[in-house]
């Protein structure tokens, strides 16, 4: 029997993002820089930004995607909030300690700017500064582009690299009689939503077992456990728990993107995936009346505003 859908909606808010593509000789190397580029950036609670890989393309992957250099790729997207006072400044910062700490140094790694935009940073002139003045401006795959001499042959990267609006926040919630059913929806959700182009999944494994809410008891804290939603707290009458009976699990996706479009088709690709899961009670999501943002992902389909129109 498939899993109750709840009559709901998530709640994302505004982000600024870039997105860029790493290549390399082959599959295992474009994935050991793409996931280093990616690591610690699953919540803008601590994290700098938010990063994920959106799919891998080019050759051994997607070769639909023709990649600058005709190697494999993965395209990794960075989000900041909007909300945030310094958010240009701090998407820069993000992208210039993992591109020249996680790009640059893996073996046989280029990058290559994604998004064509007015707005933009002189990621490659920073960059190239590595090369302790060995470094050159050169014309390559009909791109200018910065060259930097390194240990294992050479590193090129795009000049400019480009930022431009997006969205974060989309999720779902689902609810297991036990963690084994809970996590299994969530990883065929996780599946579904990696054949969505332009969007990512922050958390390890695409998934967070630990879904927060804003604020705490603690001053010092900016986020804390969701005490509502916690299995093991289900008897404690301080929690006020709102779980439905028989919830052992709750596991959460959080997809981030370009636009509404691509995180509404991959929230309904997530559904369909995970609906029919054994041991799968309901899938939910989370929202603060629009409090967050105002940019709302229904659960059901029909609900849905027609896209390009307001959603709220």
């Amino acid at each position: 029997m498939p899993a109750i859908v709840d009559d709901t909606y998530a709640e994302a808010f505004r982000s600024i993002y870039t997105e860029f593509l790493i290549t390399a000789r082959d599959p295992t190397w474009v994935a050991h820089a793409a996931n280093a580029a990616t690591g610690n950036g699953s919540s803008t609670i601590l994290c700098d930004c938010e990063a994920g890989i959106s799919r891998f393309v080019g050759p051994g992957f997607d070769a639909s995607f023709a990649t600058p250099d005709g190697r494999p790729g993965a395209i990794v997207q960075l989000h900041v909030p909007r909300f945030r006072k310094d958010r240009v400044t701090a998407l820069e910062r993000s992208a210039l300690v993992r591109i020249s700490q996680n790009v640059l140094t893996c073996p046989t790694a280029s990058c290559f700017n994604l998004i064509e935009s007015e707005n933009s940073y002189q990621m490659g002139r920073k960059i190239a500064y590595f090369g302790d003045g060995f470094q050159r401006r050169i014309e390559r795959f009909g791109r200018p582009m910065r060259w930097i001499p390194i240990l294992g042959g050479e590193f090129v990267l795009d000049e400019k690299l480009g930022y431009a609006d997006g969205l974060m926040g989309g999720n779902l919630w689902y609810f297991g009689n036990s963690v084994d059913s809970a996590l299994a929806a969530a990883e065929a959700g996780v599946a579904a939503v990696r054949k969505c182009p332009d969007v990512i999944m922050p958390f390890p494994g695409g998934i967070a077992g630990s879904g927060s809410k804003a604020g705490s008891k603690y001053k010092f804290m900016f986020a804390s456990t969701y005490e509502k939603y916690c299995p093991q707290l289900v008897d404690n009458p301080k929690a006020n728990s709102q779980l439905p009976a028989g919830v052992k699990s709750v596991m959460e996706i959080i997809i981030n993107g370009r636009n509404l479009e691509a995180i509404v088709e991959a929230t309904q690709a997530a559904i369909r995936a995970s609906v029919d899961t054994p041991g799968l009670l309901r899938i939910s999501a989370g929202n603060y009346g629009g409090r967050l943002g105002k940019s709302f992902i229904y659960l059901h389909p029909e609900k849905q505003p027609a896209l390009g129109t307001a959603s709220t």
